[in-house]
């Protein structure tokens, strides 16, 4: 029977699948990187609780040392709690540049990643391999495509491989299993002072939850760096029961970072379609909202993941003015991250100064692939 309406389906049930994919993340919307490292922590943490290894190398193009990177204490915090997991490359300089200024060094390092990623994809000593900033090596003609594209068609099975950057090119997108396009919507209004460090990921693609994820590891791994604590706080909406493997991501975190993770979660373990919420679901959604609310005042967080925050409004589970009037009050150095897909776009989305749409342009549950654990879900 169709329905119409937002809901988030349990993971309870799932029995997942084990053939990797292939997933593009593009567009000029914030977020590709943090998706990359949002599924790179889910793995990581289904593997330590299920008692298997996952490991992931990150290759990241057009990202040589000598310049600081958004997504650089991310993979800090990854690399301080799962040393024996994680293996890191950097190639490129450590600047910005066009097809006009591309120089023989440019080639000379696009070439020495890509040699580095065909003995990673053939070896079978990785499980996830992300090609960060991939796209746009192509883009710029610093790699054969055709080349890229091949290795990636002949990859083992098992090898998920997730590509990011702007500008990827056709032969690439026909390839992917998934493709992910992050678009960046500008502010129609004026941000209000303090505003800034409020981020909101939306729309029907992947990458929301996962680049929270993402952000959840850079705030650690900010902490880090600077001898600080910074603490999180994961909050999630619509997710009750059991099955979800964000939560042995944020497990993994808290048994690294005891300290500085914490998580709360509400609902039931089921979709809560438009027209047939119950009074459990309001009182689940009010109950998160109000251990938001003092978070987000309390001023001890410095990064709060609101995730799934966007459908329970739009469900009419929490009114939109408490979320608005608390966004207005938070302090100036607290970050919330908030996620979902919506229908109507709540009043709160103009005080964001980040907001990133997922837009889906091809995934393979669309042709009937099975969901993967860790990866997916």
């Amino acid at each position: 029977m169709a329905r119409s309406g937002i809901g988030i389906r349990t993971a309870q049930q799932q029995s997942g699948r084990l053939t990797g994919q292939i997933h593009v993340y593009d567009g000029a919307g914030k977020g590709k990187s943090q998706a990359a490292l949002g599924v790179v922590l889910r793995s990581i943490g289904l593997g330590i609780r299920d008692q298997w290894q996952s490991r992931v190398l990150l290759l990241r193009f057009l990202k040589g040392p000598g310049r600081t990177y958004d997504e650089d204490a991310a993979i800090e915090a990854l690399q301080q709690g799962f040393p024996h997991l994680i293996d890191q490359v950097r190639t490129g300089r450590a600047e910005f540049f066009g097809p006009d200024a591309i120089s023989r060094f440019d080639r000379q390092e696009a070439r020495r990643g890509w040699d580095i990623a065909k003995g990673a994809i053939v070896s079978g000593l990785y499980s996830v391999i992300v090609l960060d900033e991939l796209n746009p090596i192509l883009d710029l003609g610093l790699l054969p495509v055709e080349e890229v594209v091949q290795t990636l068609r002949q990859k083992p099975p098992e090898v998920e491989i997730i590509a990011t950057g702007r500008g990827a090119p056709p032969q690439l997108l026909e390839i992917a299993d998934l493709h992910s396009e992050m678009i960046a919507h500008a502010n129609p209004a004026m941000t209000p002072v303090g505003m800034e460090g409020i981020e909101i990921y939306t729309g029907d693609g992947k990458g929301k939850s996962t680049s929270a994820l993402g952000k959840a590891l850079q705030a650690i791994g900010r902490g880090i760096g600077q001898d600080l604590s910074h603490r999180v706080l994961i909050l999630q909406w619509l997710k009750g029961g059991s099955g979800y493997t964000e939560d042995a991501a944020i497990q993994a975190l808290r048994q690294s970072y005891p300290h500085l993770v914490d998580h709360q979660r509400s609902g039931r373990d089921a979709i809560v379609w438009r027209g047939q919420q119950q009074e459990i679901d309001y009182i689940e959604a009010e109950r998160a909202w109000e251990i938001a609310r003092a978070a987000i005042a309390s001023g001890l967080y410095k990064t709060i993941i609101l995730d799934e925050l966007n459908p329970t409004v739009d469900l009419e589970l929490l009114p939109e003015e408490p979320i608005l009037q608390a966004l207005l009050r938070k302090p100036r150095d607290t970050e919330v991250i908030i996620t979902g897909r919506c229908k109507q776009t709540p009043a709160y989305f103009h005080l964001a100064s980040v907001h990133s749409e997922m837009v889906c342009h091809k995934h393979y549950a669309e042709r009937g692939i099975e969901l993967k654990r860790g990866v997916d879900y």
